[in-house]
């Protein structure tokens, strides 16, 4: 895609509302991006959304990238018309107030409201000092009382979800939104695959958008059952080691696409780290390497099911994810789906076999 278009299509994606369980907005908006690219979409039963281009032979490929992100549900309606939350994914409660959300109703329909923040004046240093926690955190929609909440449909369980718009930053490869984690593996899957429209190669590719990364990877497993990959590669977000308070590592807006070596539910196939790191050194592809010893990805459901899968994640760098304004740098976003791209295209059986062995 060219940059223009590129960013309508992150725009779109990014924006879209979908919280863990409750994905079909986002989904949609990855189908709507595959039409004519896809042979045939097909969903699992949790709701994630799996495109289908068939190759020359039965070698499946599955690229997972998960289109939930985190946010709340209504839990209980105050008589005075806020609406308390829980989370729906691991949040930082001091990240939230004064922040704008979008309830959405069971019908559709989306109320803007801010998360109540309390000004300073009046509060103690001690308490001034001290971080809400979010059992104490609700949401302001501008209404009377609990009967003008009950007229407008909102009720418990509806999706309270963080609203951001996406925009370029000063350096126009520096881009921000809610929702980068996941959307944009979501988008990598979605332009891999359009880039591999008109190009020879064996492999069966699935694009998968996952569902329900942010509350313990579910789809990712029922999505591998349903694929039953020979090889799949998760693409996330990753820590950006590039702020004031963090620069030891080199993981950091800029400096590529990161592989990743484990994380808190993975390690990635020692076979395919080496052949994507040499690969990427022929094709001139920026990387880097991601090590975590919490978190998880996709990746840590897809790997071990069956007899095992081949199976790495890549991850992009991003400042701030979990909370309302992420950031990341559209060339590292570029370079792994052209890494992906080019790994694709020389994918066959011989090398799947070389890969399985490298590990036996």
């Amino acid at each position: 895609m060219d940059y223009e278009k590129r960013n309508e299509f992150l725009k779109e994606l990014c924006e879209a509302k979908g919280i863990s369980g409750d994905e079909k907005e986002a989904t949609r908006v990855m189908k709507k991006y595959l039409e004519g690219y896809a042979d045939e979409f097909t969903y699992d039963n949790l709701g994630s959304i799996i495109a289908i281009k068939k190759g020359s032979s039965d070698l499946r490929v599955m690229l997972s990238g998960h289109v939930d992100e985190v946010g709340f549900v209504v839990s209980k309606i105050e008589k005075e018309g806020y609406l308390r939350m829980t989370p729906v994914g691991g949040w930082w409660a001091h990240v939230l107030p004064a922040q704008r959300v979008s309830v959405v109703t069971k019908e559709g329909k989306v109320f803007m409201g801010v998360i109540g923040s309390v000004p300073p004046h009046n509060l103690t240093p001690e308490v001034r000092k001290r971080v809400m926690e979010l059992k104490d955190l609700y949401v302001d929609l501008g209404v009377k009382d609990k009967e003008e909440i009950d007229s407008l449909g909102i009720c418990i369980g509806d999706s309270i979800v963080p609203y951001s718009e996406y925009f370029a930053m000063t350096n126009k490869d520096y881009v921000c939104c809610k929702a980068f984690d996941d959307r944009i593996g979501a988008a990598v899957c979605v332009e891999v695959m359009r880039n591999l429209k008109d190009k020879e190669h064996p492999n069966t590719l699935y694009s998968v958008g996952t569902v329900q990364e942010e509350v313990g990877l579910r789809g990712a497993r029922t999505a591998t059952y349903k694929v039953k990959p020979d090889l799949a590669i998760a693409i996330d977000v990753t820590m950006s080691h590039d702020i004031p308070s963090d620069n030891k590592h080199d993981t950091k807006l800029g400096n590529g696409v990161a592989i990743s070596i484990l994380d808190g539910s993975a390690i990635g196939h020692k076979g395919l780290i080496k052949y994507l790191a040499d690969l990427a050194k022929e094709k001139n592809i920026k990387i880097t390497y991601d090590s975590l010893l919490g978190g998880g990805t996709d990746s840590g459901e897809i790997h071990k099911s069956f007899e095992g899968v081949v199976n790495l994640t890549l991850s992009i760098p991003c400042r701030y994810f979990h909370s309302h304004n992420s950031i990341i740098n559209l060339k590292d976003y570029q370079a792994c789906i052209d890494l992906i791209t080019e790994f694709i295209l020389r994918l066959d059986d011989k090398l799947l076999e070389e890969l399985k062995s490298s590990n036996q």
